[in-house]
């Protein structure tokens, strides 16, 4: 029985170890490709660290030369943040009274429509493509901020709804009971209860939504033509396909690129998961 538990013991580090390498060498090699020189890159055999060592790559990112690659990605870096944070504000916004609603309020129809909203998640991006468009274009709103959050937010929404509503479900009825007792309207029970008690699921709903925006390339490649607006997952593509771009320079681009998602993933990790597993423990 010993041996069989070692065993498994073994297997499972075994996997671990093989799902890490599989997860993180791809980022490794970016970051060993962006730290040397195109003929350093392209030597046979492969070097494993960089050789020879150079951050040339990242001065050249740094030159903020109008038109040049450095101002192309420092602007569409900007406009990714923008975008990623106003969506996100928006949709937490909106999220918190409809998860509310849904989760506390009685109203004819509710179940239906949660899960009416609930389904638009099983919708394929390319269905919604051209009918955004179309109603974007209408409206003057392509190639603007407020377009490109708007189309986030719509997409967004019913996840946020739908990790709120667990999270909003899952505190015990008696805290809001007691600010009704004391004269609490249910918008200051929201405000005044379930909003301070549920921090870590508010957290954890930015912190997914802003990560889906940055990520986001479709809807910002069909709405967003220009640079004044297009988002760093945009101009990384543009740039690929410029044979004037080394890939040395492209893989340095690509780790600045991930940088800012990556390290709010790994520093915000713990707030993800209490507040996505809170509404799922009673």
């Amino acid at each position: 029985m010993g041996g069989r538990s070692a065993l498994r013991r073994v297997g499972r580090g075994v996997l671990i170890a093989v799902i890490l390498v599989w997860s993180a060498f791809p980022i490794y090699w970016a970051l060993n490709t962006s730290f040397t020189t195109l003929n350093g890159a392209q030597a046979v055999p492969a070097h494993f660290l960089p050789s020879p060592f150079t951050v040339h790559n990242y001065r050249t990112l740094l030159n903020q030369t109008s038109g040049g690659v450095g101002s192309q990605f420092w602007r569409s870096f900007l406009n990714a943040a923008i975008e990623a944070g106003l969506a996100t504000v928006l949709t937490v916004a909106i999220a918190l009274f409809a998860a509310y609603a849904f989760a506390r309020l009685e109203f004819r129809g509710k179940r239906i429509i949660l899960v009416a909203v609930l389904a638009t998640l099983l919708l394929p991006v390319y269905a919604t493509l051209i009918p955004l468009y179309r109603i974007m274009s209408s409206v003057h709103l392509v190639n603007t901020y407020l377009g490109i959050i708007l189309v986030y937010t719509s997409g967004f929404l019913p996840l946020a709804i739908w990790i709120m509503y667990n999270y909003f479900a899952s505190v015990p009825r008696e805290l809001e009971e007691a600010a009704f007792v004391d004269g609490a309207t249910p918008v200051m029970a929201l405000w005044r209860v379930m909003i301070p008690v549920s921090m870590p699921g508010i957290a954890a709903t930015s912190i997914i939504v802003f990560l889906m925006g940055w990520a986001q390339f479709i809807f910002p490649l069909v709405l967003s033509s220009d640079l004044a607006t297009q988002p760093v997952t945009v101009v990384v593509a543009a740039l690929y396909g410029q044979r004037i771009v080394p890939f040395t320079l492209l893989n340095a681009i690509g780790v600045l690129a991930a940088a800012l998602p990556g390290i709010i993933a790994l520093v915000l990790n713990r707030y993800i998961v209490q507040g996505v597993m809170a509404g799922s423990i009673k």
